[in-house]
């Protein structure tokens, strides 16, 4: 029988919670009976006056925004699959992923829909894209408004779709060249929501602050759980600290995602004050390491926060690990996991042969379950070789220790051979972050004649703070190795480059350096 469909659980609700608000937008607001009509009002749309069927593509680049949800749930029951445009695009990676997408119409907001455009004029290789379709108002080329595509559409509820119906192709950053299109389907999806209610939960009267980017994986708890759960879900167009703080004062905000850098700007915001952000019951953070202290910080100064932990990626829809507020206390000798798997989900360390190593020893992180992507789009091979073995390949470095807790050391790519010496970059940016002068830190490899790379940080300063290499090796040096402790460092006035997810972009740090030396920077 089938269940794995979003509108098992989005109808009912709507009907349940029907006079609850279940979203706010700005000046924007609707209640769960509101949002389902407007949602089946624009599923009808797509198909009638789009001429869209449900595995056809359509794209969406825009900020967060109440029609971002509708068009998230319009796909969900059958409307089609969403392709959701990571912001910070440049033209020609925007025109690879609408042409190898096969991407048919696309959603754009006034700040985006001229990229969009732009993108698809300069572009020398034919496309699919029939009409853009601007949401809200604004000067921009658009053939029809949001508004007026679904005006007058009947609400009528669509025929099911299937468990195994693809429902997002959701590109991953690009950050290691050429992005990848991950195919999911419902079945993936609404796993991942359930795994991820039996860990943390979505409260009736919880007030949620959609704060990631809507295009990003880490949003997905969101955007399906909250609207079913009778909560309030309440978006933020594009991330900003003190607007942050506004919102949760504004709307008694008790749950909300966050990037760990956009923690670490919320603390460093000259409006910061932990009373402005009394209301918050729940923090979630992930899609980054967190830096130790910046999670120290925020367990101390609110020690009744709930405080949790989640790990994965785009390819299993997006959670593969947990991390409780059970082991977010100080000291606690978890608080550097990543917490344990979710149900339905089995991990492996393994080593490069693919054989599994024992409790304790580092190797790439294998994961299993069934809210895993179908393949990778019109990409065979990399789909066959991540699945290999039957596991999917995380790319990220890590073990195991007796109870199931995984502790990341770092990403794969990301490791440092020195000397024929490891080097994980995360242990490294903990044990800087830790230094009170340092606000940003990233370490990469860098050349060395003698040992193959050296260990370089890339470190900001904090306002009004000085430190110099010798004091922050010399700091490095009382938690860390000696030889994982920086040879270099350099200092930077700017903020380090940051993707669309806000994870810093190592490839371009490293990129200088490693030109003409035959290394990939990614």
């Amino acid at each position: 029988m089938k269940e794995l469909i979003y509108q098992r659980t989005f109808l009912p609700a709507a009907e349940q919670y029907a006079d609850r608000t279940a979203i706010i937008s700005g000046d924007y607001s609707a209640t769960y009976r509101q949002h389902a009509d407007r949602v089946l009002q624009l599923t009808k749309a797509l198909g009638e006056r789009l001429d869209l069927t449900h595995s056809d593509r359509y794209a969406v680049m825009a900020l967060n925004s109440h029609e971002y949800f509708e068009l998230y749930h319009a796909a969900f029951l059958g409307g089609g699959v969403i392709n959701p445009l990571n912001l910070r695009l440049a033209g020609k990676e925007l025109d690879y992923i609408i042409r190898d997408s096969g991407t048919e119409v696309i959603f754009a907001d006034q700040f985006f829909a001229a990229a969009i455009a732009q993108a698809l004029a300069d572009s020398d290789e034919p496309n699919h894209v029939r009409q853009i379709v601007l949401i809200g108002d604004g000067d921009v080329p658009h053939d029809m408004k949001y508004d007026d595509l679904i005006a007058g559409m009947d609400i009528v509820e669509p025929t099911e779709p299937e468990e195994e119906d693809p429902v997002i192709l959701m590109y991953t950053g690009g950050t290691t060249g050429l992005p990848k299109g991950v195919l999911l389907d419902n079945r993936a999806e609404i796993l991942n929501m359930y795994h991820v209610s039996m860990m943390f939960g979505f409260a009736d009267d919880a007030v949620n602050l959609v704060q990631t980017p809507m295009f990003h994986a880490a949003s997905m708890a969101a955007i399906l759980g909250t609207p079913t759960s009778g909560g309030t879900a309440v978006t933020l167009p594009m991330f900003d600290p003190g607007a942050v703080m506004s919102l949760i004062e504004a709307h008694g905000v008790t749950q909300t995602m966050m990037v760990p850098t956009m923690i670490g700007m919320m603390l460093q915001h000259p409006e910061f004050a932990p009373e402005r952000i009394a209301s918050l019951q729940q923090l979630i953070y992930g899609a980054s390491p967190m830096p130790a202290a910046i999670l120290d910080k925020i367990i101390t100064m609110f020690p009744e926060l709930e405080i949790l932990q989640g790990y994965g990626m785009t390819e299993c829809s997006s959670v593969l690990t947990i991390l409780g507020p059970e082991q977010h206390v100080p000291g606690g000798e978890r608080l550097r996991s990543a917490g344990r798997a979710v149900p339905g989900v089995s991990l492996s360390i393994r080593d490069d042969s693919g054989t599994a190593l024992a409790t304790g020893e580092t190797g790439e992180v294998w994961a299993r379950g069934g809210n895993f992507m179908q393949k990778y789009w019109n990409k065979t091979e990399a789909t066959e070789e991540v699945f290999e073995g039957g596991w999917y390949h995380t790319g990220d470095a890590g073990y195991l220790d007796a109870e199931g807790y995984l502790f990341l050391v770092d990403r794969v790519k990301d490791m440092i051979v020195t000397g024929g010496e490891n080097v994980y970059s995360a242990e490294v940016e903990s044990a800087l972050s830790q230094h009170p002068a340092v606000e940003q830190v990233a370490v990469i490899g860098i050349p060395h004649e003698m040992w193959g790379e050296q260990v370089h940080a890339v470190v900001v300063l904090a306002a009004g703070t000085e430190a110099t290499e010798e004091e922050l090796q010399a700091f490095a040096k009382e938690s860390i190795a000696g030889y994982k402790v920086p040879k270099s460092v350099e200092f930077r006035s700017d903020p380090l480059p940051l993707s669309g997810a806000m994870k810093v972009l190592k490839k371009d740090l490293r990129a200088p350096y490693w030109e003409g030396h035959g290394r990939g920077v990614n």
